[in-house]
């Protein structure tokens, strides 16, 4: 055996015994006589002792080993002298015997450190080493156990894993696919799967009541830090149940995973939103409620005063940073270049600071008297300390989101957004569909499988921009962990969606004719949810990125730096594909 225990086993109880343990060298340290070697595996590190009055070839050996070199060592067990109260293992050292180098190694390019001194592109070119850091590994091993609990718990209530397939058939709504060649079929190309969503459905039809699949899914889109261009899903569907369903089950797995992974008990129900009230108060679909800062309309009140950024505006708003009337000017004039930055938009920024006797100050005074700012007090119901800040513009729907972005960095500069503090919601009432400039036309919100919601269908006739869909998206602190909806079972109402869609019937029946004749054979009332992994383990690990809590993952340029891919492919195998490449300028 390489080992009869591993570096994070060995405890004051085992003192005296005979020990074989392997490794990789964390650091040396030479101390006189003696030499001291952290060996660490995944489990833990060990103290290693070398002697030189005991074995002075040992302790030479010892002497030469370099930071990541693979060793096996023999030795007894012994109570530290010098104890180390921050690591498992700090009561015990190994007084070493025997000392096997397995595998000399390279010095590494950054230190395999909880703090290390790598960036992020030498991080993930040397991905395998980085893989070593314990907070690295600890991710993992976070992701492990949540996909071992989302297994459990669905198992537990009926639910079946089934594989779908990864080449499938490319679809045109949503993100762009990726798309591989066929050989054997001259011309054509797969998809890798954005969702199993068609098939889940099939599934449906098939009598798979209670399905689910942790599975990967790939969209060629451009990437941020929730967003990778492979990723995994927790997918789930279910037939015979209505919304309610939905969401009773799946609020159980999340308050599950909150129980048996962060040792949280939620007890209350999670907060419903409606759509609509999460644009209009938070200026996103996927608001962050761990802190208040609601949105207040402010056309009746700012409106008309000869202010011509507010007399022009077809939407004036502001939210209301508690106690932050000691901002200096300096402060608020970076703010003021946030909210200007490109990404952002806004033109400008307008604050109103409540001071200590209740008069409000703003830098907009020659257009407003003190009573009128008063009245703005009211309306945020501020008190002396408070900090009013307001944006305006010409479209009601981009000011809100420049909004959201202003309360959402209030809100980390006054350390408002506690990553141990979790707030879960649902938001419901989605509208059925969205207008695309680009296309054109309408667009699902969702996709094109969601059903309407029941009161609404007579509106598909009439005015489909009004239908609100039967989805629901579980946000929690602002992120986006899943989201579903009731499916369209019925294949008339269907054929309809594709046709409000712009789907001439040859076009729907080429993309969608399986799935439409599959719902002629009794297909049931189902619907789902698809959480997402890696935003999962993300919040509970409190990263900013999913990438950490993924194994191998792309860069922002959708890169493997390590792998180097993509890359390109030799002329053999393009012409095994009938492929000719044509790099546009």
């Amino acid at each position: 055996m390489f080992r009869t225990h591993t570096c994070g086993e060995l405890r004051l109880a085992d003192s005296g015994k005979k020990v074989t343990l392997a490794g990789w060298v964390q650091r040396t340290r030479k101390m006189g006589g003696m030499t001291f070697v952290d060996l660490r595996d995944r489990y833990g590190i060990t103290q290693l002792v070398f002697n030189t009055e005991a074995n002075a070839t040992l302790c030479e050996r010892a002497n030469k080993l370099g930071r990541e070199f693979v060793i096996q060592v023999e030795g007894t067990v012994s109570e530290r002298a010098s104890k180390n109260n921050h690591i498992p293992t700090g009561e015990i050292e190994i007084m070493v015997s025997a000392l096997q180098v397995l595998n000399a190694a390279l010095t590494p390019p950054f230190t395999i450190e909880d703090q290390t001194d790598g960036g992020d592109d030498l991080r993930m070119k040397y991905r395998y080493l980085d893989l070593r850091r314990n907070p690295v590994r600890a991710n993992l091993e976070l992701r492990h156990k949540m996909a071992l609990e989302v297994r459990r718990y669905l198992d537990s209530l009926g639910f079946i894993e089934v594989e779908t397939p990864m080449l499938i058939g490319s679809t045109p709504e949503g993100a762009r696919d990726f798309v591989v060649p066929s050989r054997m079929n001259p011309g054509q190309f797969y998809a890798l799967p954005q969702s199993p969503q068609t098939l889940k459905q099939l599934l449906m039809v098939s009598g798979f009541d209670r399905y689910f699949q942790i599975v990967k899914c790939f969209r060629d889109e451009d990437l941020r830090a929730d967003r990778q261009p492979e990723f995994t899903q927790i997918d789930c569907e279910m037939s015979f149940i209505d919304q309610e369903d939905i969401i009773e089950t799946f609020e159980g797995m999340a308050k599950h995973l909150f129980r048996e992974l962060r040792g949280i008990e939620l007890t209350e129900p999670f907060i419903r939103m409606p759509w609509a009230d999460a644009m209009k108060y938070y200026g996103c679909d996927k608001p962050d409620l761990r802190f208040d800062m609601k949105f207040v309309e402010l056309m009746d009140t700012l409106k008309g005063y000869g202010f011509s950024v507010f007399d022009n505006a077809e939407y004036i708003g502001g939210i209301c940073a508690k106690g932050a009337a000691s901002y200096t000017r300096k402060q608020i004039d970076q703010l003021t270049d946030f909210v200007k930055r490109p990404q952002i938009g806004a033109k400008g920024l307008v604050y109103a600071r409540v001071e200590a006797d209740g008069s409000v100050k703003s830098s907009v005074d020659k257009f407003y008297t003190q009573e009128v700012l008063q009245t703005l007090k009211s309306k945020f119901q501020a008190e002396p300390g408070d900090l009013i800040l307001i944006l305006s513009g010409e479209d009601t729907m981009k000011t809100r989101k420049q909004l959201c972005e202003l309360r959402l960095e209030m809100g980390n500069q006054l350390g408002l957004r506690d990553k141990n503090h979790f707030v879960c919601l649902w938001v419901v009432d989605f509208p059925m569909f969205e207008w695309s400039e680009e296309e054109g036309r309408l667009m699902a919100m969702h996709h094109p499988f969601t059903s309407p919601k029941p009161e609404d269908k007579a509106l598909l006739d009439t005015d489909p921009a009004a239908v609100c869909a039967n989805a629901y998206d579980m946000v929690i602190n602002g992120v986006e962990v899943g989201g579903g909806s009731i499916r369209i079972y019925d294949a008339e109402l269907q054929a309809k969606m594709f046709q409000i869609l712009g789907f001439t019937p040859e076009k729907a029946q080429e993309q969608f004719g399986f799935l439409m004749n599959a719902f002629k054979y009794g297909a049931p009332p189902h619907g789902g949810l698809a959480y997402g992994l890696d935003r999962w383990v993300s919040l509970f690990a409190g990263l900013d990125s999913i990438r950490d809590c993924i194994a191998f993952p792309k860069n922002n340029s959708g890169r493997d730096v390590m792998l180097d891919a993509p890359s390109y492919v030799d002329q053999k195998q393009l012409d095994e594909l009938n492929l000719v490449i044509d790099i546009k300028e």
